[in-house]
């Protein structure tokens, strides 16, 4: 974790309708932020395209598909990913058979495949509609352990999970955290959100941010204020340790 820059560990998420909106953002943002998360609503207007342009431009990209069907498509989806050069590819991690399709399907490259636990926005009745009767933290913590068994480099988890994941499963397993606000900021529509000072403390290797930046008045400003808060949370981990 310590070769990591405090940049690197921002995950920008360009969570928006079209693909001009994504380019002038990033264009915007220029050397403050050097990590980019594109999903499921920037993929159906041109969010490929602009991955194979970030990578070109020496971006690292955290491609969020969240996969989840049968094993076989699964499987093929994962290797046609590893041949756009993204960094980050999701998975929702509900079961070993989907997991273990997926890493057969990375294969050899460094794509690094990473696991859904439970969304952020996710509630105990959220979990029970779906037939879950876990609590979101024990259900993090289940799913983050098959991960790790299925040879997954890393999981999606609120930050207020972070230290019982990295205490489970140690270090060498990237943790990568969304719902990330700034204490007195809007949660929107997140439910399970900590701070990034919080995050990083607890064990988090990332940080996923995108409206508090996105949607700021001076976008690359608040990435700037996220990156120094990441780096003291990181320096004062690394001191405890």
């Amino acid at each position: 974790m310590s070769q990591i820059t405090a940049r690197d560990r921002l995950i920008v998420a360009l969570d928006m309708p079209t693909l001009a909106e994504a380019q002038k953002l990033v264009s915007t943002l220029g050397d403050a932020v050097s990590f980019y998360k594109v999903g499921l609503e920037l993929l159906f207007a041109g969010g490929l395209e602009l991955a194979r342009m970030l990578k070109g431009e020496g971006k690292h990209v955290f491609l969020d598909m969240k996969l989840l069907d049968i094993g076989n498509t699964v499987e093929r989806a994962v290797a046609n990913a590893t041949e756009l050069g993204v960094d980050f590819l999701t998975v929702h991690g509900h079961d070993l058979k989907t997991l273990r399709a997926a890493v057969s399907g990375r294969g050899s490259t460094k794509l690094k495949l990473l696991a859904v636990t439970v969304l952020t926005n996710l509630t105990a009745d959220d979990l029970a509609q779906q037939g879950s009767t876990l609590a979101p933290a024990d259900l993090v913590l289940k799913r983050a352990v098959l991960a790790r068994e299925s040879g997954f480099d890393g999981v999606i988890a609120s930050g207020q999970e972070a230290g019982r994941i990295r205490e489970a499963v140690g270090d060498g397993f990237l943790i990568v955290t969304p719902g990330i606000r700034l204490t007195g900021s809007a949660t929107d529509d997140q439910q399970r959100i900590t701070t990034p000072d919080n995050a990083i403390g607890a064990g988090a290797d990332y940080i996923v941010v995108g409206r508090p930046i996105t949607q700021a008045d001076d976008p690359k400003a608040a990435a700037e204020t996220f990156i120094i808060h990441i780096r003291s949370a990181h320096e004062k981990r690394v001191r405890s340790q």
